[in-house]
C-alpha cells in the first residue's frame, strides 16, 4: 500500500475524502494485523475528526457497525452510517451508550494529549489516555476481539504493556509508516482477547 510521504499524506487525505491524515495508520495496522473484520462491530473512542470511523466503515462493510464517542463533535455526514455520541466516555451517558451498542469485535483509539512540549508530562497524559481506552475494551471487547491503542511510550508504558499481553494472544508494538518520524507515538495491537473468566 503506497502513499505519499510526509505531509503528503494530509493532502492525499483530503483527495480521497477522509477526515485526516490520521487514516493511513489504521490502514496500516489493518493491512499488518486484520484487526477489523466484514460484518464487524467497532468502537472507536476519541473519534473526531471522523478518519478512522470512514476507513473502518470502509472495512466492514455496510453489515458491520461503526460505534464513536469523542468530546468533541464529528460530522455525521462525514461519517455515514456510523452511531455517533459526543461526550465522556465515562460519564454515566457514554457508559449507557458504549453498553447499547456493544460489545464490540474491536475497540480503537488513536487519542493523543494535547501537547505540552514538555515529555514526561506529554507521556504521563498518554499513559492516562491509554489506560482509560483499555478499562473500556476489558468491558466491552467480545472474546477474540482486538484492541488498538496509541500510545507515548515512557514510564508506566511497559507496565500497561505487560498488562495487555495477558489478556491476547498475540500483542504487537507498531509504528506505521504514516506516523510523522519526529513523533514519539507508537500503537499497542491485541489481538485474540481472551477475557478473564
Amino acid at each position: 500500500m503506497a502513499y505519499e510521504l510526509d505531509d503528503g499524506y494530509r493532502r492525499q487525505a483530503r483527495r480521497e475524502g477522509y477526515a485526516a491524515r490520521a487514516v493511513y495508520k489504521l490502514a496500516e495496522i489493518h493491512q499488518r494485523y486484520r484487526i477489523l473484520t466484514r460484518g464487524g462491530s467497532v468502537l472507536d473512542l476519541g473519534c473526531a475528526p471522523g478518519s478512522w470511523l470512514q476507513k473502518a466503515r470502509e472495512i466492514v462493510g455496510p453489515s458491520g457497525q461503526v460505534v464513536g464517542i469523542d468530546l468533541v463533535a464529528v460530522d455525521a455526514d462525514a461519517c455515514p452510517g456510523a452511531r455517533l455520541h459526543q461526550g465522556d466516555f465515562f460519564s454515566d451517558d457514554g457508559r449507557t451508550f458504549l453498553a447499547t451498542h456493544g460489545p464490540y469485535e474491536a475497540v480503537l483509539s488513536d487519542m493523543a494529549p494535547k501537547t505540552s512540549g514538555i515529555k514526561s508530562a506529554d507521556q504521563a497524559r498518554s499513559l492516562e489516555l491509554c489506560e482509560g481506552a483499555w478499562l473500556v475494551a476489558q468491558q466491552h471487547l467480545k472474546p477474540g476481539g482486538s484492541f488498538v491503542c496509541k500510545i507515548f511510550q515512557g514510564a508506566g508504558f511497559p507496565e500497561l504493556l505487560k498488562d495487555v499481553r495477558r489478556r491476547f494472544r498475540k500483542t504487537h508494538g507498531f509504528k506505521p509508516k504514516s506516523s510523522r518520524s519526529a513523533s514519539m507515538e507508537t500503537y499497542i495491537v491485541g489481538l485474540g482477547y481472551q477475557p478473564e473468566s
